[in-house]
């Protein structure tokens, strides 16, 4: 790709922090934003989109086989996060267009809010807080909304990769907890560093205290916590999920909290996205959940911004990505 910056016009599909969008022009690329807040329509996607070489987007933008087919053109594709289940990656594979990601930046943001959900869901202080505000907090109750203590408890990762690691290390230092994971590979450095275990799935299910969910969200990962999950788990065990809510099924999470199967949940992901402010699970004693915001510091959105503008002034001026997601493209 020899296009030279100048001749780049980059669609910055939501409003996100500026450090990239500056990056991009002093680079001298011809940079459009999209400045609502809301998610932008799907036929104004397509149009802005249509009008540039490079889109700059986040999960709210749908790149789906119909938006890549119509915006075939597009050179380079970066998205703002780590995740990109949004992002039809085999279409974009098979039209030859290279999408690029944030790994990394948001490692430690996402670890602080596994943790914060567990000792929340485990203390049930989403759910005291409530009763604070609504005037029923009248006395000491020695006996009454008793939480659990975490300390030399057995925490499974599913999917020990950087967020899971972090997720590790917080647990083991505080708590002093036991490491079980399952991956689709084990991870011999984590274990090193963890002395963790690898085991099988279903020994992921019925050894741990927590479950604390990190891998991608594939056909692979898709509601592959459900009823038959539960079942296997523990009736004490708490469930965390900050990666994608479609890798749990949520009336099956419901179902298994109101039945006993598992003693609670922390959710920073739900499935639907947004979730509803009526859902159940909001007002149950042993649960958190929280709108997503794994990623929300200072630190990480810069710097998932920093490198989505990276990615996209790597490839014109060197024809690389650093943050590629579908690297076999520069094969074709």
């Amino acid at each position: 790709m020899k296009r030279k910056p100048g001749d780049v016009k980059v669609f910055v599909s939501s409003v996100l922090p500026s450090i990239g969008i500056d990056m991009l022009r002093k680079e001298n690329f011809n940079v459009t934003t999209w400045n609502d807040n809301n998610p932008i329509p799907q036929d104004k996607l397509i149009e802005n989109a249509k009008l540039c070489n490079a889109l700059f987007c986040t999960l709210t933008a749908k790149i789906d086989a119909g938006f890549l087919n119509e915006c075939k053109h597009l050179e380079i594709i970066s998205q703002f996060g780590v995740g990109y289940d949004n992002i039809n990656i085999p279409e974009a594979t098979k039209l030859g267009i290279p999408v690029g990601n944030t790994p990394g930046v948001l490692t430690d943001a996402t670890a602080d809010i596994a943790f914060g959900l567990m000792i929340a869901a485990s203390r049930k202080m989403f759910f005291m807080h409530k009763k604070i505000e609504k005037g029923e907090w009248k006395h000491f109750a020695p006996t009454s909304h008793l939480g659990m203590e975490l300390k030399n408890k057995t925490l499974g990762i599913f999917g020990l990769g950087r967020i899971g690691i972090e997720m590790a290390k917080r647990c083991k230092g505080a708590y002093n907890m036991n490491v079980i994971y399952y991956n689709r590979k084990q991870n011999i450095e984590a274990e090193k560093l963890l002395g963790a275990k690898y085991v099988p799935f279903h020994e992921l299910l019925a050894q741990s205290d927590v479950l604390s969910v990190h891998s991608v969200l594939s056909e692979e990962t898709k509601g592959i916590f459900n009823k038959a999950a539960f079942e296997k788990m523990k009736p004490t065990s708490v469930f965390i999920n900050t990666s994608r809510g479609g890798v749990h099924n949520e009336e099956d999470l419901l179902q298994a909290l109101n039945e006993g199967k598992i003693w609670g949940a922390g959710l920073d992901v739900t499935d639907p996205e947004p979730m509803h402010k009526d859902n159940p699970l909001l007002n149950m004693e042993n649960v958190a959940v929280l709108p997503h915001i794994g990623s929300a510091t200072i630190e990480a959105r810069n710097g998932m911004s920093r490198l989505a503008a990276e990615n996209i002034i790597e490839f014109y001026k060197n024809g690389l990505i650093p943050n590629f997601v579908n690297p076999e493209v520069m094969k074709k």
